[in-house]
């Protein structure tokens, strides 16, 4: 009788056999695998009807083939090819490949694996080993954005620039300015949107990176123009069509203006305001770039980009995956990222959810065309507002920033 109560019966563990960061990674990582298999082998592998893909590989088949790269129809809706004659150089090898249908998969999983790359970075930055179970949830979280979504289902290149953007602050801040601004420069070349980012170093008085990052795109397109057939079209054809600003799938000021018909008088005085914070955000974040310079860095990244999204004449939602440096400042003790409203604009812009349906037609493809506009300038005035009142407080506290410690 008591061999088979100790079979059937067992008294309760006197400590648990597994640690609370244990059974945390036994839940994280099997949700993490899951979400990334479901984005790469349902979503991207289908596609969609936007397809950022083709239109890169078409050109650089054209540059592989020796004819006029920029011979496209560009009144048309259709993504069209934009890079400037120095990216395309960098992104010729495309064009080697037989068929879009041989590229496209390869290029979704390097894409992939940058983004993964760069969030095991930014877990490392923020002072967590890559077995703690922090990394396998920003996988997950991350991989359920529309962000990232997107760039895998358009299979465009934005997470390969994720990833150049967070080497480039890591690079600066230990120390390697030159490395820092080729990578920096490279990035400029593809997306010169992340141009602006040349101010971090010379808020410390450093001039290689900003050297490097400028000579790198301005070297690049030298080497190109005379190779790239048909380069002059880029001047005459692909500038000025960059010139205008597009009414549809265009989350920026300008586009929001556009859409809905702003008067010119109403959408400078929001511009005026909106730049206005952003100066705000970045000055008052540039006192902490000796103190706490992860979290200035990245912060301040953070609200270029977001900067540039809002005030430029093209901001897609997408974009804001380059602003997941500035969120993984929530670790540290000290950060804007521990204020609820910049939270409320970070959910909404990640957010995948659409509001159109055959109840609320008008009402939900409205939230779909502004709610990212609205998160954009939330995460910015939050921030600028952050940096208002804590000047305050640090006058009344010794607090040293610094990092969380690695949680058992």
């Amino acid at each position: 009788m008591t061999k088979l109560d100790s079979v059937w019966v067992a008294d309760a563990p006197r400590e648990s056999a597994a640690s609370t960061r244990s059974v945390a990674n036994f839940v994280a990582w099997p949700a993490a695998v899951l979400i990334v298999i479901h984005r790469l082998f349902v979503l991207a592998w289908t596609g969609s009807l936007t397809d950022d893909f083709t239109t890169v590989w078409s050109a650089a088949r054209r540059f592989v083939d020796r004819v006029p790269v920029y011979n496209e129809t560009y009144h048309h809706v259709d993504p069209h090819y934009l890079y400037n004659p120095g990216a395309t150089l960098l992104l010729s090898p495309l064009g080697l490949a037989p068929s879009v249908e041989a590229a496209r998969p390869l290029f979704i999983l390097v894409n992939a694996a940058a983004i993964i790359a760069a969030l095991a970075w930014l877990t490392l930055r923020s002072g967590f080993k890559l077995s703690h179970p922090v990394f396998p949830f920003v996988i997950f979280l991350a991989f359920l954005t529309e962000s990232v979504t997107n760039t895998l289902v358009f299979s465009n290149i934005n997470g390969i620039l994720l990833l150049a953007l967070v080497a480039y602050l890591d690079l600066f801040l230990r120390g390697r300015p030159w490395a820092a601004g080729v990578i920096l420069g490279l990035a400029i070349v593809v997306k010169p949107m992340l141009a602006p980012l040349i101010v971090l170093p010379l808020m410390r008085l450093d001039w290689k990176a900003p050297a490097a990052a400028v000579a790198v795109p301005v070297l690049l397109n030298l080497a190109a123009w005379p190779v790239t057939p048909g380069a002059r079209d880029y001047v005459d054809t692909v500038m000025p069509y960059l010139g205008v600003t597009r009414d549809y799938a265009n989350a920026s000021l300008a586009g929001f203006a556009a859409y809905y018909g702003m008067p010119g008088w109403l959408h400078a005085i929001f511009f005026v305001i909106l730049a206005g914070a952003v100066a705000i955000a970045v000055i008052g974040l540039a006192r902490f770039r000796f103190s706490d310079e992860w979290m200035w860095a990245a912060t301040t990244s953070g609200v270029l980009i977001a900067g540039v999204c809002m005030l430029s004449s093209l901001g897609q939602a997408y974009y804001s995956m380059m602003l997941l440096p500035a969120i993984f400042t929530v670790f540290r003790r000290f950060s804007p990222m521990h204020t609820a409203p910049v939270w409320a604009g970070i959910v909404v812009f990640f957010s995948p959810l659409q509001w159109a349906t055959s109840k609320i037609p008008n009402t939900g493809a409205t939230l779909d065309i502004v709610l990212v506009t609205i998160a954009w300038t939330v995460f910015i005035v939050s921030i600028a507002a952050w940096v208002v009142s804590v000047s305050t407080i640090r006058k009344e506290t010794s607090h040293v920033p610094g990092e969380l410690p690695q949680l058992d």
